[in-house]
């Protein structure tokens, strides 16, 4: 029984039989009712009354009197102004409860996703930063899922280039013939020690270099002699290119791998094994699969054949240097380099035959890029291109792009070490639920590693609920104290809720599985309310690209049944028919709880 299309049938028919007016029902507005209103749903008549001239109130007042009647489940209707706000019966909120569940009806259009995230380097280990872009993803590609989309969950990993080669040349020349497993360590920790360590050692190189004659004849024509703080500072990237013998020996190296030297690709190879050993175990632990993976060694020289395709067509320019590129300055945008002088691509090149090769390979009907907003430029260019190349897919592309996030204490750097590593984080948070879980005592009867699995589930939904409850494009600042608060807007306060049903429930199940013929106070309306917008709430977050939407829609439901579970007795209500129907009541609350959790990625204890 869908009550809102009820609604708006029987405002459109009176409409006709008061106004001769002809609207469409789905351009009658029909949402729950405020909670400090008296009402069930209300209809707007704002655009109605302008459209047909008429004083607001007064046409609810005739659109009452029209309706009063019409239907067994209105128990009343009242007129607030330019609102018409309907009061339901105590037996259709009963029918709701007794029909309501979790399944999702697939969306008509069932369309084939490609969702493309993490994209890590293997230079380093993941961090915070790519904490929050794995949860978008993995989350999203639930939600699609779950309206029936076929959805592939595909990385790009950053596997070459001159980053990669730092980390390389760390280990030659100071890695002292060591491995990870020598030192008891994560393949990707170590090797991103190394990336750490050449620009140790390269500001090292520098710092001396300073001292040189020739920075100070550098110095003196530079017209700076007076700031040469300034001046050093400037000019510490061009050193690296320039005067740096680290620069030097990492730039050969890169162009070793580029050539095929054995030495190095099998340097480049063990060290890439070290580094996806690490990134799967923290996969692994966060519960994260991927469809498929593309490596940049592979994927790198991508592009060149459409970029030559382009220049036939009269897309693409080349200068009289022979670099080839895109003018699209009359599109709001500038200028743009598809290849070197030399002949080699830059990065969007490699990007613009990506994506020619999976639609190629998936046929896909849409494809989601989730990058941080640091590269919202690039992706504004990059579809741009594939439009003016006339590749039909190219309104089809979407970057779901996202605020940084900080820590309480600021910025992260990677070549300074100060990035949060995605490990430290985990065991972060799950130290903090296990340090809240100890204060609490709830726990004690269970074996040790009963509690260290519960201390697992709790911290890992904190971490991953606090991401994913701030709106994408915004910034946000991750606080693992704060994400494992048992009263606020945490995953620990959900998760308390549905192990509060749990442990009413593991003493009595409801019998049945419908109940007729009861009185419901208003919190129990409110929380088959709540259950009633769940599959909306769902498809809003797939159609805006927006997990956040799902996870407050959580916290207020959770939020509504602690209120509920403090206020209302349940195994001691008064007579067996309300207690049976409190039974059923949250044992369904607590289905959607798990489920609305599960599309988020996060599991549910059973004890806490």
């Amino acid at each position: 029984m869908n009550i809102q299309y009820i609604i708006q049938q029987l405002i459109s028919e009176s409409l006709a039989d008061l106004y001769s007016a002809s609207v469409q029902l789905g351009n009658i507005p029909v949402t729950l009712t405020k909670p400090e209103i008296k009402g069930d749903y209300t209809v707007t008549l704002f655009p109605f009354a302008k459209e047909l001239k008429l004083n607001p109130h007064q046409m609810g007042q005739n659109l009452k009197d029209s309706l009063s009647g019409r239907h067994p489940h209105f128990s009343s209707i009242e007129v607030a102004g330019g609102f018409l706000n309907f009061t339901l019966s105590d037996d259709y909120w009963i029918s709701v409860l007794n029909e309501v569940n979790t399944q999702i009806q697939p969306e008509e259009e069932k369309l084939k996703y490609i969702i493309e995230f993490s994209s890590p380097n293997t230079n380093k280990p993941l961090h915070l930063g790519h904490i929050r872009n794995i949860l978008l993803g993995d989350s999203m590609s639930n939600i699609l899922n779950a309206l029936g989309h076929n959805v592939t969950k595909v990385q790009v990993i950053n596997d070459r280039g001159i980053a990669i080669c730092k980390s390389m040349v760390a280990y030659k020349l100071f890695g002292e013939g060591k491995d990870p497993q020598s030192l008891g360590v994560k393949g990707d920790h170590f090797v991103g020690d190394m990336y750490v360590l050449f620009d140790t050692k390269l500001k090292e190189e520098y710092k001396a270099w300073q001292s040189s004659d020739e920075a100070a004849q550098m110095l003196a024509q530079s017209g700076k002699s007076n700031v040469p703080e300034e001046f050093f500072a400037e000019y510490k990237n061009q050193y690296f290119n320039r005067q740096s013998e680290l620069g030097l020996i990492a730039r050969k190296m890169l162009s070793d791998w580029e050539a095929g030297d054995e030495a190095t690709l099998q340097l480049w190879k063990t060290m890439n094994s070290w580094v996806y050993d690490g990134m799967n175990e923290t996969y692994k632990r966060l519960g994260i699969t991927f469809d498929k993976n593309y490596y940049e060694s592979q994927t790198y020289l991508l592009g060149k054949q459409a970029v030559n395709l382009g220049l036939e067509k009269g897309i693409f320019t080349r200068q009289e240097d022979s670099s080839v590129w895109i003018d699209l300055t009359d599109r709001g945008l500038d200028r743009k380099l598809l290849l070197r002088s030399d002949g080699t691509s830059v990065y969007i090149t490699q990007d613009i035959g990506l994506a020619l090769q999976r639609y190629d390979e998936f046929q896909f009907d849409r494809m989601v890029y989730v990058v941080a907003d640091e590269q919202n430029y690039h992706f504004q260019v990059l579809f741009q291109i594939l439009k003016t190349m006339g590749e039909k897919f190219a309104d089809n592309l979407y970057h779901l792009s996202y605020g940084m996030v900080e820590l309480p204490t600021g910025k992260m750097k990677s070549r300074e070490g100060t990035v949060v590593d995605a490990d430290d984080l985990i065991a972060e948070v799950v130290t903090e639920a296990a340090q809240s879980g100890q204060e609490r005592g709830g726990m004690a009867l269970l074996s040790q590693e009963e509690r260290d699995e519960i201390f697992r589930i709790i911290g890992l939904g904190a971490l991953k609920y606090h991401m994913i409850k701030v709106a994408p494009k915004k910034k946000m600042i991750f606080d693992p104290l704060e994400s494992v608060d048992m009263q606020g807007q945490t995953s620990p306060y959900i998760q308390n809720a549905y192990v509060r049903i749990q442990s009413i429930l593991r003493r009595e199940k409801p019998e049945v599985k419908s109940v007729s013929g009861i009185h419901l106070d208003n919190q129990e309306i409110e929380l088959i309310k709540w259950m009633t917008t769940f599959e909306e709430t769902v498809r809003i977050a797939g159609r805006t690209y927006d997990p956040s939407q799902l996870a407050n829609y959580l916290y207020a439901l959770a939020k509504t049944l602690h209120r509920y579970y403090h206020d209302v007795p349940i195994l001691t209500a008064q007579e067996d028919s309300i207690k049976t129907m409190r039974l059923l009541l949250i044992s369904k609350v607590s289905d959607f709880l798990k489920v609305g959790m599960k599309l988020l990625g996060i599991e549910m204890p059973e004890r806490m």
